[in-house]
């Protein structure tokens, strides 16, 4: 997801706004997850600048006014050097389930397409892992911030409860879910030291497990949201790359991204796709939170990052592509209408920049859509 995110930002003259999309927001430190709270109000999770601490987890209200929640936060760039930090959101009543990056475990390689292990160690010990804050209702509304310090962060990785105030006599709690194995050993010919990260970029719940999204390892893990305990749930296989051998290699990792909860209780994971990102091989997948069954739910899409069900049981899907067409991120982002898997799509928006999250607003006839470069756009929609 590193990599994409990068190669989405060296494209020069992508598409700017148009009329369809309204700015509400820029400032945002590399945004890369949002959702709608109980309050109303858009919790935004963002991957920071790289610096130590700058990631961080916004509130933003239906005036485009926004507030920290929580600051001081992991950040620090990435193997192929984006900033990476906090990521996936999902809230269930008053816990904020939070998925942090791999962040700087992993350095660039002696190849491009490699990656070693950071010889100086991760910045922080809680890179790759699932956060859990609780907080009241009052504290979202009325708190100029929380803030974690480094230390804080060291408890959480030795599994303690850290208690945060935030001046004001609001009170968070906050504790380590789980910790993913910082990488896997992956080596290949000239390369024995190579590895594949664990970066968690979605996270979603259903019943007492959560469900993550690893851009890094290409699988889907189960978590246990009360225990920590974890699975390796889907293991998402390469595809052959139908550029090759004019650009990139034979094959293209999946890449998961976006996960949601399907009206029908079904997951759908995003598969966005990995380098040189051509046009037509990415999809929505739909996945059995049971048997871990998965299915293609819709297929010929490029770059999609992530989903949005409509209501009803048999409702519409709304799917984000991070950009329509490629390689490398050479279309606008869109907003794609499906009434059913096998119909060609509705068009929505085609006016995004590197989009990265988007969260439906059904009460607000609003679609919210966070773009990498740190803007949230509006797209009125009914």
């Amino acid at each position: 997801m590193a990599l994409a995110l990068a190669a989405a930002a060296a494209v020069p003259g992508l598409a700017a706004a148009q009329s369809q999309c309204t700015p509400v927001l820029d400032g945002l430190k590399t945004p890369v997850g949002s959702l709608l709270s109980h309050q109303g109000n858009l919790l935004v999770a963002e991957s920071g600048d790289g610096s130590a601490g700058s990631g961080r987890i916004s509130v933003v209200d239906r005036h485009g006014k926004r507030r920290t929640l929580i600051d001081g936060l992991p950040s620090a760039p990435s193997d192929v050097g984006t900033p990476s930090g906090p990521s996936g959101l999902y809230l269930d009543g008053v816990t904020l389930f939070v998925a942090i990056g791999t962040g700087d475990t992993g350095i660039l390689g002696p190849r491009p397409g490699t990656t070693v292990p950071n010889p100086n160690g991760a910045s922080s010990p809680i890179f790759s892992s699932v956060l859990a804050l609780t907080y009241s209702g009052a504290a979202e509304r009325k708190t100029t911030g929380f803030t974690m310090t480094p230390a804080q962060q060291a408890s959480l990785a030795k599994g303690r409860v850290v208690v945060l105030h935030d001046g004001h006599g609001h009170l968070m709690l906050a504790r380590m879910v789980t910790n993913f194995p910082e990488y896997v050993p992956s080596p290949i010919p000239g390369v024995p030291d190579n590895i594949s990260l664990s970066n968690p970029f979605g996270i979603v719940g259903r019943g007492a497990s959560l469900y993550v999204t690893d851009g890094g390892r290409n699988l889907a893990w189960r978590v246990g949201r009360w225990t920590g305990s974890r699975s390796e749930f889907v293991q998402f296989p390469n595809v052959p790359n139908p550029l090759f051998p004019q650009v990139g290699g034979p094959m293209i990792q999946a890449v998961p991204t976006g996960i949601n909860v399907s009206k029908n209780g079904k997951l759908l994971v995003s598969l966005i796709r990995g380098a040189p990102f051509p046009t037509g091989v990415s999809s929505i997948e739909q996945i059995d939170p049971v048997t871990a069954k998965d299915v293609p739910l819709i297929s010929g899409l490029t770059t999609a990052i992530d989903t949005a069900p409509m209501r009803g049981a048999h409702g519409p899907l709304l799917v984000l592509e991070m950009a329509a067409s490629g390689p490398f991120f050479s279309g606008p982002g869109t907003v794609l209408r499906f009434d059913a898997p096998d119909v060609a799509p509705q068009p929505v928006a085609d006016c995004l920049v590197r989009p990265t999250s988007m969260t439906l607003d059904e009460s607000g006839r609003s679609l919210y859509v966070t773009e990498e470069e740190g803007s949230l756009i509006r797209i009125a929609y009914p």
